[in-house]
């Protein structure tokens, strides 16, 4: 069974493809590999592994393409991929087997393709949001002199100018770039703690080959793991559902607007209806609705991952597995259909 980001027809609506290949398998197995090769050249760096053996390794490792059945079925053992993608890459190198993973533990691999993995999804929302925004106040500028009904509590109340109405749908999104902004160098770090957090296995070089790791990656170092601290994390779906939710606003008033008798904007395109032709239905808008309640549900959840016990979690860990790739999903998808319904618009107004 797929879910409806990659459901062969419900993808045609709920699917944003470039986040889908983001999150894809195969760019999170090239980030693990980019971790471990990254590692490997570390140990070069501090003289644990001769420079020579250390870049071999890790152009072989950044080439390798793993079984995906084997990591399958160890995933089903281990409960977690990395012991059997290790497992490849030790039997890669052969004699020098010593060049692989040798101190790190599967968080640090898993969290490491994560910071990278969000790296990406933020560049894109950045986008999103930037796009989004520009095409606000292109029809702030062509329809915002225009007069409209305000409406509170969903009654008419007095006129308003339709600029009113888009800085509403506007604002928040100025915002949201900025928490954003704020938010990366908090999200995109290495994770490099070893079994317990603590470097304790890299000795006294445990420091430097976190720096250098780091360095290679293009990401923050943070001091310590945070195996087990995930604020961040769960501040950055707070985040992803803040977005869909303005963006719900508004859908949700794009439907009221285009209702018969209301007929306060003009939408080209939209969608019909197998029984009564003569509809023209806010798709679009319904679907930022539907986004909007979609991502709002699964902040709950998120909030239940951060309850890591001591040194590792295995169950509140697999739970970000579950919720965080649809809830990017959800949210670039949220932004590429705004921005089709705003090119969509050829009135607003009464």
């Amino acid at each position: 069974m797929t879910d409806v980001f990659n459901h062969p027809w419900l993808g045609g609506l709920f699917q944003d493809p470039i986040t889908e290949a983001i999150w894809s398998p195969d760019r999170q197995a090239a980030h693990m590999l980019a971790f471990q090769a990254a590692l490997t050249r570390a140990f070069a760096e501090v003289g644990r592994v001769p420079s020579e053996v250390a870049q071999k390794v890790a152009a072989d490792i950044e080439a390798f393409s793993p079984d995906m059945v084997h990591l399958r079925d160890g995933t089903a053992r281990d409960g977690v991929v990395v012991p059997a993608l290790v497992q490849q890459l030790k039997a890669l190198a052969g004699a020098n087997a010593n060049a692989v993973h040798s101190g790190a533990t599967s968080q640090d691999v898993i969290d490491t393709a994560l910071a990278l993995t969000l790296r990406d999804t933020s560049l894109h929302l950045e986008s999103g949001l930037t796009d989004i925004s520009n095409r606000l106040s292109a029809l702030t500028d062509q329809f915002g002199e225009a007069e409209m009904m305000g409406r509170t509590r969903s009654q008419s109340a007095l006129p308003i100018r339709v600029r009113d109405r888009l800085h509403a749908w506007s604002a928040p999104l100025a915002r949201h770039q900025i928490r954003l902004a704020n938010l990366r160098p908090a999200t995109e770090i290495l994770q490099l703690g070893g079994a317990v957090g603590t470097r304790e296995a890299f000795g006294k070089h445990g420091d430097a080959i976190a720096e250098s790791v780091a360095r290679q990656l293009d990401l923050g170092n943070p001091a310590q793991s945070w195996h087990t601290t995930r604020d961040m994390i769960v501040e950055y779906a707070n985040l992803l559902s803040m977005i869909t939710a303005s963006l719900g606003k508004m859908g949700q008033d794009i439907c009221l607007m285009s209702q018969q008798g209301i007929d306060e904007i003009e939408l080209s395109g939209g969608g019909g209806s197998s029984a009564m032709p003569h509809k023209q239905n806010p798709v679009l808008a319904e679907l930022l609705v539907t986004l909007a309640r979609f991502n709002a549900t699964q902040v709950p959840a998120m909030h239940d991952a951060m309850v890591h016990e001591q040194e590792r979690s295995g169950a509140a860990w697999s739970l970000e597995w579950m919720i965080l790739p649809q809830m990017a999903q959800a949210t670039a998808r949220s932004l590429t259909a705004g921005n089709e319904i705003c090119q969509s618009i050829s009135r607003i107004g009464g």
